[in-house]
């Protein structure tokens, strides 16, 4: 599947193993770990290879099944979040998937689901094809979960179970004197729009840690033409910018010359216009020589502007950034 062919592109990956989520039940994953359904690089097929219970298989797969039932997995998601949509990805099962398969999901104010939870609906039981991906909005996206149960009928395969939705979290709780990323995926930062995005996702700017090599980043092609490349971003909450850290992790020859950020704080419209918006933002942080592989932190240099929601990373001309971070404390306007 192209990227363009997903609705929910700039949605984030709820299920995505580096925020943290995990399964923490299944009923059988005994030719293929059910954590693999979670990994965020595309699956692979590896022609020959076996192991001990038989062929491997990039996802989940359970065994045939030889009495009645089906199996399951409960998933606690790295960050509770609102569920738009899914992707259930049969890529390479091909006689072992699943003919169909539904998702639930609860909320649990700590720990994780038991025999008294309540399961919510939020996917009926949508038929599966082989080797393929199956897009489908789910229903009750005004409510936030914190794990989710799929279920395969009766077994099989599934090679990636990909989650879409914004991630929640309860800011009444949040002291306005705790400093905290302001645009991290995992306090509701999201990445919106950008020029270019040839070699990386720019979602790879806001997830947890650092990259772990030049794909787990943004990098756009080489310009050939005149101006630069740039990406907009939503703070997961207003609030005031006081450091930032422009991370060029992995990238050596081929990192910015230079990098300028602009902000604003964003009232009205929609997201289909934030490019247009963003021409007319105020300058955040001057235009900063970058170097190689490496965490460059500002904070003398940031122009005071308030609280914002919105910033914009120019990187001069093309190139490839792994991380933003903007250090700051949130703001109750």
């Amino acid at each position: 599947m192209q990227a363009a062919d997903n609705p929910y592109k700039r949605s984030i990956n709820l299920a995505d193993a580096r925020l943290g989520t995990r399964a923490v039940f299944v009923t059988d994953d005994w030719f293929a770990d059910v954590n693999r359904m979670l990994q965020p690089e595309p699956p692979v097929w590896k022609d020959g290879v076996f192991d001990d219970n038989g062929k491997w298989m990039d996802g989940w797969e359970s065994r045939r099944k030889r009495f009645e039932g089906y199996d399951y997995a409960v998933i606690r998601l790295g960050v509770p979040g609102y569920v738009q949509g899914v992707d259930i990805d049969t890529s390479f099962f091909t006689g072992n998937y699943p003919p169909s398969a539904s998702l639930e999901a609860c909320f649990c104010e700590r720990g994780d689901p038991d025999e008294q939870t309540r399961w919510t609906q939020i996917l009926a039981s949508v038929d599966l094809q082989g080797n393929s991906h199956h897009l489908h909005a789910t229903t009750l996206n005004d409510q936030a979960w914190t794990h989710l149960r799929f279920n395969i009928y009766p077994d099989g395969g599934i090679a990636r179970l990909r989650v879409y939705g914004i991630p929640y979290r309860d800011w009444s709780s949040v002291s306005e004197a705790e400093q905290l990323d302001l645009v991290s995926v995992l306090n509701g930062g999201r990445a919106l729009a950008c020029s270019d995005e040839h070699y990386g996702s720019i979602s790879n700017l806001i997830n947890p840690g650092r990259g772990i090599n030049m794909g787990d980043g943004w990098e756009t092609a080489r310009r050939r033409t005149p101006g630069y490349d740039w990406v907009i971003l939503s703070l997961g909450h207003p609030g005031v910018v006081e450091k930032i850290i422009v991370d060029t992790l992995h990238f050596k020859g081929n990192y910015p010359d230079s990098c300028s950020i602009q902000g604003a704080y964003v009232k009205g419209g929609t997201e289909s216009q934030i490019e247009t918006q963003s021409l007319y933002w105020k300058e955040l942080l001057p235009s900063q020589k970058l170097e190689m592989h490496q965490e460059h932190v500002f904070a003398a240099e940031l122009q005071d502007l308030g609280p914002i929601t919105h910033v914009r990373l120019n990187i001069f001309p093309d190139g490839g950034v792994s991380r933003l971070r903007l250090l700051g404390h949130i703001a109750r306007c």
